[in-house]
């Protein structure tokens, strides 16, 4: 049996109290053993000699140690070999990976062949460990801060709040900000962990404390990292907008590395702190109240207690060292910006916060950036603005004619009007006719046919577009098809019936020849001019 220090020390005042002639009952009873017990070790260090002596010349404590392992050498355990004896090397694999027992169980339990059970997984995982003793990995390295170098940040969440805006229980989160040095507290309530919440928290957390940071580190959340960085050499994605909210600041962002809480402990511990002790019992509380409380309780308690590293309070340290070293904030009010990537879609139109915005038509099926503002939304295709659109609007849809197909384009007008003008810029019989087609049927919708007719007759020239509408009206046809075929079959170049032919229906082609000129070659001076 191996004895542990504190062993040794009771068996260091055993041999005293011996050495005072303390009887034996005694003896026990001072030191909180059993009779056996005393006994045990009596035994055991008279045969070494060392309950005789001076009181002054107390036996080491390695010494003591030496003469109970000798008369009393520890005992084997019952099974010295596991159960799991097969699986050891799979199991080190696991355990040198960091993965723990319930894990490693679970995978084992995969193969057919496993028949242990998880209490014998966590045995073996336990002697695993303590064979493969302490590694330079496993010790916390404590990093000490100067003043306005580090804040780390972090969400927490707190239960359900009472929001009165929509008469239900929501969830809610606890933005926590923890400054390294001075261990000075700035805490909000949150119901989302959007990206613009995010970075509104950031922009309210540097205004209580009246500058910024150096270096912000936070937690790999989805607002601020969107792939995490696997190692040292990693690439770590920032969010596009907490990039642009590092810059305004100037400060550099930190994300903590995948699975390593304990990187960024002060905070961890300060959103332990805010939950369990700030929050405690305000569940389902009205939201209003929760922020007073959690206001009051961040200015007259968290920030004045005597933090357990520091041994300062925090306010005292932050006013003393950290308030003059931290950086000043811009003389520019940020502008909050948002950067979302999303899809194009076969409208040609992408989705942002319920609106959606059009975008040249040959980006369909491309991922895009989105880059919002209060005001604006653009667009960005393979890092080049391609489309920029007032964030607000009257409708659901901010749509420009120059993202659609040019033939296709004004089909998402529905508008009479827009056709009538539209028919008019052809020619005024055009107009007209466009008018007629339109009052042709009192229950049926007459604009995809008038759609159809204006864009085809805008291909030909306005004298036959506007002779094709008024045969067309002459003998009462609003069809699409009956303008279509008017035209094929050059109807629209003969005299409507009872009026006279018209002096000149086309204007003469660019390299036509008179007939008189014409005339007076023979067969001989045409092949001479060939």
């Amino acid at each position: 049996m191996c004895m542990r220090r504190t062993e040794m020390d009771r068996l260091q005042e055993l041999v005293r109290l011996h050495r005072l002639e303390t009887g034996a009952c005694e003896v026990a009873r001072l030191l909180g053993m059993s009779r056996n017990t005393e006994r045990q070790y009596r035994v055991a260090l008279d045969a070494a000699e060392l309950l005789r002596g001076s009181v002054d010349a107390l036996p080491a404590l390695d010494v003591l140690k030496a003469a109970v392992l000798s008369a009393m050498p520890p005992k084997e355990a019952p099974q010295s070999t596991s159960s799991l004896e097969a699986w050891i090397e799979p199991v080190r694999a696991l355990v040198d990976k960091g993965v723990g027992p319930r894990a490693i169980y679970d995978r084992l339990r995969l193969d057919p062949a496993f028949d242990g059970t998880y209490w014998s997984t966590k045995r073996l995982v336990k002697r695993l460990r303590r064979e493969r003793g302490v590694r330079a990995e496993d010790v916390a390295i404590p990093v000490e801060t100067v003043p306005g170098d580090v804040a780390q940040v972090d969400f927490g969440e707190i239960g359900r709040v009472y929001d009165p805006s929509t008469g239900t229980l929501r969830r809610a989160w606890a933005f926590v900000m923890v400054l390294g040095y001075s261990r000075l507290m700035v805490a909000r309530l949150a119901f989302d962990q959007k990206v613009e919440t995010w970075l509104r928290l950031h922009v309210e957390a540097f205004a209580e404390l009246g500058g910024v940071v150096a270096t912000v580190v936070p937690d790999n959340l989805k607002a601020a990292v969107i792939r995490a960085a696997f190692g040292v050499d990693g690439a770590t994605a920032l969010n596009r907008s907490y990039r642009e909210l590092a810059r305004h600041y100037g400060f550099k962002v930190d994300p903590t590395p995948v699975r390593a809480p304990k990187k960024k402990g002060k905070v961890e511990s300060g959103v332990r702190y805010v939950k369990h002790n700030g929050l405690a019992g305000l569940a389902g509380a009205e939201v209003d109240v929760v922020r007073a409380q959690l206001a009051a309780w961040s200015a007259e308690i968290a920030n004045q207690r005597i933090h357990g590293t520091t041994q300062r309070r925090p306010i005292e340290l932050f006013d003393a060292d950290e308030r003059a070293a931290l950086r000043s904030l811009p003389a520019v009010a940020y502008e909050p910006v948002v950067w979302h990537e999303a899809g194009v879609h076969r409208d040609a139109h992408v989705a942002f916060a319920g609106r959606l915005y059009s975008v040249p038509w040959r980006l369909i099926g491309q991922r895009v950036w989105v880059r919002a503002t209060a005001h604006t939304v653009d667009v960005y295709a393979n890092d080049e603005r391609v489309a920029s659109h007032d964030r607000r609007g009257r409708t659901a849809r901010s749509t420009r004619d120059e993202h659609l197909p040019p033939e296709r384009a004004p089909l998402r007008h529905r508008s009479r009007d827009f056709w009538e003008q539209r028919a008019d810029r052809i020619h005024a019989d055009v107009g007209a006719y466009v008018r007629e087609v339109f009052d042709a049927d009192d229950v049926l919708s007459m604009l995809r046919t008038v759609q159809s007719i204006v864009t085809h007759l805008e291909g030909f020239p306005r004298e036959r577009a506007a002779a094709a509408c008024r045969r067309a009206r002459y003998f009462g046809n609003y069809s699409y098809g009956g303008i279509k075929a008017i035209l094929r079959q050059g109807l629209d170049l003969h005299p409507l019936p009872g009026a006279a032919a018209p002096a000149a229906s086309l204007p003469a082609p660019r390299y036509a020849r008179a007939m008189s000129d014409l005339l007076h070659l023979t067969k001989e001076s045409i092949d001479e001019l060939h």
